[in-house]
């Protein structure tokens, strides 16, 4: 006799894409039959996607106010109800169990496989013709759809050759691959067997990624032939290879994509397997269902600063609340198109190319491309209308490098933005003027966010889906998430009222999703994040609430500028300095000065076709600084670049700037092939050089 938990009900609700749930075969040493667990769609108030769907078109918000209040004074209540739209093997026996503070677990003892949740279940549910992911890569010229039946034939075929080669539950395995359908298909075929995943940006540098498989440990890598970035091609195989040489791990198998319609890349020795061949005689593998908690992937991340870490992600967790956001967060419903443009090496990538929209039943878009040069500033626009985009998630430094080729937007007026509905921002903060810009040229709403690589969703944002304004106050990043209490502590731990600069904490728990530790280092997890407040998670941000509740990110922590003895916010100068008209992109850092201690620098590109002198806009942009932000700022230096260097994600390197102005050894996160094509950090290439030299000015 099946146990009770074995039987399967029926749901249909906007959490998925409706329908019955799994019933099939017994997976290869998985255990019970292929049978999921699921409870009734929700009817309550306690955020479930039943009720979701009555505010998606309100305006007032008045839902958003209930549901947070609700998700912080009961969150097991809370997410117990979000976790009902997601299919499990075997029901949790308790929602959240604070056994190893300061982690928190989420739906102990239950089983799911997120695999299985983003692909088979739209299937089963009658849906296997949809599209699942539109492939478009202006660098190859190429472009495909591919439905979600096609997905499980590729993915089931995939993780019988990661089995066949000796990948089991629990192995590591390292992505290391462009963006291309085949790195998306390898990270759900490691999900269906319960391997751990860890993507690494494809043409990171042979040090880098060396660490990363030291550390991960991984039984198989699988890499790709050749990336391509504009104007040239980058050789996957010899820098894996001098990895491998200079490294202590050495994987059991490799296993090599051949990029259609480019050299063929010979395979070296028995270490060695052909994608091809592999996957012309592979049986396909079901799903093994994990627990709850079971690590889903490690995904290394310093931020701007220090060493790598490797962020787990639990299975469980992750899976309700990337599902919920899609809804709750974006506004999206099942079927509509979606498109973050982001890297799948970075926790955009990870979370909204690949697991939330499949998770949610949308079309998600695989971009193989930049904002600009691609093969110009029309690009994001042409994908919007070829592709009937219905949101963008992109990074305000992607807007940033259009506006700068495209000023008035002219290439893009060609295109018909007609299903276009909201543009998303975040990754680094986005300043008024670009805001603005992208409202004028976009023609729809856009809406800041902020979160992290630890949390893997939004920790503020203007909830749509929850009846948020569509125009919330410049400058912002939202307001709390459900389930994320936010708040602003000096460094007493004192709450600070509305518009004090502060450090942003969240008290705990946190929600589903967040991350459950760093990879074989619990101690840096606990040190790092927990011990300078207890009971809350450190964000290392600092900014202010104002009355309203929503939150205002001005820079890391370590980017406040002590001035004399007053902080003042790197992030609050780059907004002054970008609504100077003739600035374009900025970044500002500390430099050691014998009187203040410190006085900000900053580093600005300028538009386009402007005319006036360097003296002039310097004496300007000085003014204009001393206006908006006064003079205890102590503003006096600025230095023209050409360009500004960026990580993969599209943040600036602030730590490796600062210690460059202040001629001090420094060390770039990602060495590899920086954002939007930019050359390897150079202080000769960007001319941030000239730092040294502008004292006289």
């Amino acid at each position: 006799m099946k146990p009770s938990w074995l039987q399967c009900r029926k749901v249909t609700g906007a959490g998925g894409l409706g329908g019955s749930l799994p019933g099939s075969s017994q997976a290869r040493g998985a255990g019970p039959a292929r049978r999921a667990y699921l409870a009734p769609t929700p009817r309550g108030a306690f955020g479930g996607p039943g009720c979701r769907a009555l505010s998606s078109a309100s305006g007032g918000g008045g839902e958003y106010k209930t549901l947070f209040a609700a998700s912080v004074a009961d969150p097991e209540r809370f997410w117990g109800k979000a976790a009902e739209q997601i299919s499990w093997y075997k029901p949790w026996t308790k929602t959240l169990e604070n056994r190893h503070p300061p982690s928190t677990s989420w739906f102990v003892e239950g089983m799911l496989n997120i695999c299985y949740n983003a692909v088979d279940r739209h299937i089963e549910n009658g849906k296997g013709d949809k599209i699942a992911i539109i492939y478009d890569s202006p660098v190859t010229n190429t472009k495909a759809t591919i439905t979600y039946k096609e997905v499980l034939e590729q993915v089931s075929k995939l993780a019988g050759v990661l089995v066949k080669h000796g990948v089991k539950k629990g192995d590591t395995v390292v992505i290391y691959m462009p963006m291309i359908p085949q790195a998306m298909y390898t990270m759900l075929a490691c999900a269906r067997i319960g391997a751990i995943h860890s993507l690494i940006f494809g043409g990171f540098a042979s040090k880098e990624l060396s660490s990363r498989i030291d550390h991960a440990k991984p039984k198989m890598v699988v890499t790709a032939s050749f990336g391509i970035e504009p104007g040239r091609r980058v050789e996957y195989i010899p820098l894996l290879e001098e990895a491998l040489r200079i490294g202590q791990h050495k994987p059991d198998k490799i296993l090599i994509y051949n990029r259609p319609n480019m050299d063929i890349v010979p395979l070296a020795s028995g270490r060695y397997l052909d994608w091809e061949e592999e996957m012309a005689k592979a049986q396909s593998h079901d799903c093994v269902p994990v627990l709850s908690e079971h690590p889903l992937y490690i995904l290394y991340t310093s931020g701007t600063t220090g060493l790598p870490k490797g962020v787990v992600r639990p299975t469980g967790g992750y899976a309700v609340m990337l599902n919920w956001t899609m809804s709750s967060v974006y506004g999206l419903k099942p079927g509509e198109v979606w498109w973050a443009a982001s890297d799948l090496g970075w926790v955009v990538g990870h979370s909204y190319i690949c697991y939330g929209p499949l998770l949610h039943g949308n079309t998600t878009v695989l971009y193989e491309g930049k904002p600009v040069g691609t093969p110009d500033a029309s690009a994001y626009f042409r994908v919007l209308a070829e592709h009937g985009v219905a949101a963008l998630f992109t990074a305000p430094t992607a807007i940033r490098a259009i506006r700068q080729q495209d000023p008035g937007a002219a290439l893009g007026k060609q295109y018909s933005l007609t299903r276009f509905k909201t543009l998303f921002v975040a990754g680094e903060r986005c300043d008024v003027e670009t805001l603005e810009w992208s409202k004028k040229v976009f023609r729809v709403p856009v809406l800041d966010h902020w979160w992290q690589t630890e949390t893997g969703s939004p920790i503020t944002a203007s909830c749509i889906g929850l009846g948020n304004s569509k125009t919330p106050p410049p400058g912002q990043a939202g307001k709390s998430v459900p389930g994320y209490n936010v708040m602003i502590l000096d460094d007493n731990m004192q709450k600070l009222k509305a518009q004090c600069l502060g450090n942003i904490v969240v008290k705990l728990p946190l929600p589903p999703g967040a991350f459950s530790g760093l990879w074989k280092n619990q101690e840096a997890f606990k040190h790092l994040y927990f011990e300078k407040f207890p009971g809350y998670y450190d964000t290392m941000d600092a900014g202010y609430m104002d009355e309203e509740g929503y939150l205002y990110v001005m820079s890391r922590v370590d980017d406040v500028i002590n001035v004399a003895g007053h902080r003042i916010s790197a992030g609050a100068i780059e907004e002054s300095v970008l609504s100077h008209g003739t600035v374009v992109d900025c970044a500002v850092v500390g430099k050691e000065d014998p009187l203040k201690g410190h006085v900000p620098l900053a580093l600005c590109v300028l538009k386009k076709d402007i005319n006036t002198t360097e003296e002039q806009l310097l004496e300007e942009i000085v003014k204009h600084v001393r206006q908006t932000i006064g003079p205890v700022a102590a503003f006096r230096k600025v230095v023209f670049v050409k360009q500004l260097p960026k990580t993969r994600s599209g943040k600036i390197p602030r730590s490796a700037l600062s210690a460059l102005v202040n001629g001090k050894p420094y060390k770039v996160s990602y060495p590899g092939c920086p954002v939007l094509g930019f050359e390897m950090f150079s202080p000769h290439f960007f001319g941030i050089n000239e730092i040294l030299k502008c004292e006289a000015q």
